[in-house]
């Protein structure tokens, strides 16, 4: 197969770059994209026609051919990238990989029918599999991810036993059997991650790659010029709007910023906006597209599978806190045009009906269709598939028809674009499956309530914190699993304690004599005459002493055991909110400093400096933590239609004015008495659930724009 005969001209987007081997007009990129090709085929036969596979032919499929992709790809050393033997080394490894993970998914019966032992050349192939894993993963994120990995692994089969404390692990597990569990099981590489990878990230990544092949990119960039081209700030305001439409069809911020800041930075620039605040603008903008429906950088997926709620809910609920982050980003480009009289762009603008005429069809027909099939009630993947075949057919409504180099292109663009993805998703099965073994994440979640005292507020922090620290290593959706598998139980138990005061009520229960008989052994245990005691009233002091005379593991098991007989509406609401601040928070590594990607992305199409413009980029995306406190402690997430759209305007203007505070401007100027009392207005708006506090803040941030207004007008005059 020779792909300059069959593609002449064809390119791949960071071909060679970042440490990559050059794919396209090299003999082995022959090999890359025939195999491109046949993975995304694979995938769409699998998830589209076959519907027969099991979790772990379908996963273990998907990483076969991602492996060989990686390895070719991206070199196991990279500073002997272009030597023939390294590459043939890759290569074959990529191959071995491949044909090892089809060995064991063809051996599952017969390992089940020796009694779950493993023959030498499933030993062989078990191993090769799993340092591939953790390889590859080297090879695409860096170390830090692989050193997780070995310390769990590590952790389970050796040193777990020999330590003190919460962290003890007793479970004698052999190392057959964890092999075994973390290739096979659920939890493992295989498992329920590995399936989320190869049908709902895969079909959007591979639906995005056919939108981008169509024309969509420049539309969307046509789109926000001809919409925000002409007003003042216009050029930010393009960067903003283009890389949140961007975000409906792209799972990566850093493929974001690269793809659309190429364009939008340089225009930013030229307007007179600082190099420096316009990368930042560009990074938060992408930044946020990782939370904007319908794909959300593969979170929502991710999500609806932990969590069992509906996929359609959670891109439902996430739409409006999405915009309120944009409109945030939005309202700092705002404050600078005015403080930095950027004035809009000379020359003629694109009209919106000339672009929507141009390439609406292909990107507003395959969307609209996707959503009306989601609505319907069609699964995401199908829904993904049906929208690929629409991309194709209304490309040729507009001048970039898709035919068959067209679709091939696409295709590989797919497949390509996955690559990291993929083999990241894979590996990070086995921290899952460490988690499942040892009951780490319940520990983890009893520290989390422990160390915030049981308050919610302090909790949201520490969690801010460790992803944070985890976002320096991990990706955001890796970042996102582990956080949401270590800690979401201790948060949704937080939130429920919020809403419904469960000592309170089981106390006021015990009062009564009115205690659940589900709930009345657990006091047994610890003094065995309180049965007779719970069968009639007591005085206040009294119950109060008896509950608390309880030990915080029984107290647990009570709070576990009331709260499961709460409404499943309260429940449910309590566990999308604590998954939904984990996701948000898990974003803050994209534009925080230290490790800030997508704003070090940025600084390079800027030419600005790196920390510099991660600090900039964490300033203007202030809105990933305000939010997380909004889906705690309101109905944002949870309400009835206005609840959430009065949520929603309180956060806006709240967000509006703690902007004009940070930056020190509305209109003109503000002097520090009016920024600390603007200030105060945006705190009292973003306070939850405080009706007077709220109305008190509007007003404020409300006068103080009409006095800023009328300021700024005396002095154009």
């Amino acid at each position: 197969m020779n792909i300059d005969k069959i593609l002449p001209g064809f390119s791949l987007p960071s071909d060679g770059e970042g440490g990559t081997r050059k794919i396209v007009g090299t003999w082995y990129g022959n090999l890359y994209i025939a195999t491109a090709i046949v993975v995304s085929l694979y995938h769409l036969w699998a998830n589209g026609i076959s519907g027969t596979l099991s979790t772990l032919q379908l996963a273990g499929y998907h990483f076969a051919g991602f492996a060989l992709l990686c390895a070719i790809r991206y070199p196991m050393i990279p500073r002997l990238s272009k030597t023939r033997g390294m590459l043939l080394v890759d290569i074959v490894l990529g191959l071995l990989v491949a044909g090892g993970v089809i060995w064991l998914i063809n051996q599952e019966t017969a390992i089940y029918d020796r009694g779950v032992r493993l023959s030498t050349f499933d030993w062989i192939f078990a191993a090769l599999t799993i340092l591939a894993a953790i390889d590859l993963t080297r090879r695409t994120t860096g170390w830090i991810i692989p050193i997780i990995i070995l310390i769990a692994l590590s952790y389970v089969d050796v040193w777990g036993d020999d330590i003190s404390g919460l962290f003890k692990f007793a479970g004698s597990l052999t190392t057959e059997t964890i092999v075994f569990r973390s290739i096979f099981l659920d939890e493992g590489m295989f498992g329920i991650i590995g399936r989320i990878s190869a049908t709902f990230v895969f079909m959007f990544i591979l639906f995005g790659a056919f939108l981008v092949r169509s024309g969509a990119g420049e539309f969307i960039i046509d789109v926000a010029r001809a919409v925000a081209g002409r007003v003042t700030g216009g050029p930010g305001f393009v960067a903003v709007f283009s890389s949140g439409l961007t975000g409906t069809i792209s799972g990566s911020a850093v493929a974001n910023t690269v793809s659309t800041g190429v364009i939008t930075i340089p225009l930013m620039q030229r307007s007179g906006f600082p190099s420096r605040f316009a990368a930042g603008v560009e990074a938060a903008s992408s930044t946020g597209g990782q939370l904007m429906p319908p794909i959300m950088g593969a979170g929502a997926f991710v999500m609806a599978s932990y969590t069992q709620i509906p996929y359609l809910d959670i891109v439902a609920v996430s739409f409006l806190p999405a915009l309120a982050y944009f409109l945030s980003v939005a309202f700092f480009v705002r404050i600078e045009a005015k403080r930095s009289n950027v004035r809009p762009p000379d020359g003629p603008q694109p009209t919106a009906w000339t672009v929507l005429k141009r390439g609406g069809p292909a990107f507003l027909i395959p969307i609209g269709l996707l959503i009306g099939l989601l609505i319907y009630g069609l699964t995401p993947v199908y829904a993904a598939g049906f929208a690929i075949l629409a991309v194709i057919v209304s490309s040729w409504l507009t001048p970039n028809r898709m035919g068959p180099r067209a679709i091939l292109e696409a295709l590989i663009l797919g497949a390509h674009n996955m690559v990291m993805t993929s083999v990241l998703l894979i590996a990070v099965g086995l921290i899952v499956n460490v988690i499942a073994m040892t009951g780490i994440g319940n520990t983890f979640s009893l520290m989390i309530a422990e160390w915030s005292g049981g308050n919610l507020l302090i909790a949201i922090a520490l969690i801010a914190l460790a992803s944070l620290v985890l976002g320096m290593g991990l990706p955001v959706t890796a970042a996102y699993i582990v956080l949401a598998t270590l800690s979401a139980p201790a948060l949704q138990a937080l939130i429920i304690d919020f809403l419904v005061d469960i000592d309170g009520e089981t106390i006021q229960a015990i009062t009564a004599g009115t205690l659940s008989e589900g709930v009345k052994p657990f006091f047994m245990l610890v003094d065995p005459s309180a049965m007779a005691k719970l069968t009639q009233p007591m005085p206040v002091a009294e119950a109060e002493a008896l509950y608390h005379a309880l030990p915080d593991e029984i107290l647990d098991q009570i709070r576990r055991s009331v709260t499961q007989g709460l409404p499943s509406e309260l429940t449910v609401g309590a566990l999308l909110s604590a998954h939904m601040i984990i996701f948000w928070l898990s974003q803050d590594s994209n534009v925080t400093p230290p490790v800030c990607l997508t704003a070090f992305a940025a600084a390079a199409i800027a030419k600005t400096k790196p920390m510099a413009t991660g600090v900039m980029s964490w300033k203007l995306a202030k809105g990933l933590y305000l939010m997380p406190i909004l889906f705690a402690y309101t109905p944002f997430l949870t309400g009835t239609t206005a609840e959430v759209l009065l949520t929603f305007g309180i956060a806006v203007l709240g967000l509006f004015a703690l902007g004009a505070a940070i930056e020190g401007y509305f209109e003109s100027a503000l002097s520090w008495p009016w920024r600390i009392l603007i200030a105060a207005g945006g705190v009292a708006l973003i306070w939850p659930n405080q009706p007077l506090l709220e109305i008190g803040g509007a007003l404020v941030v409300i006068a103080a724009l009409f006095w800023n207004t009328r300021q700024s007008r005396r002095l154009a005059a």
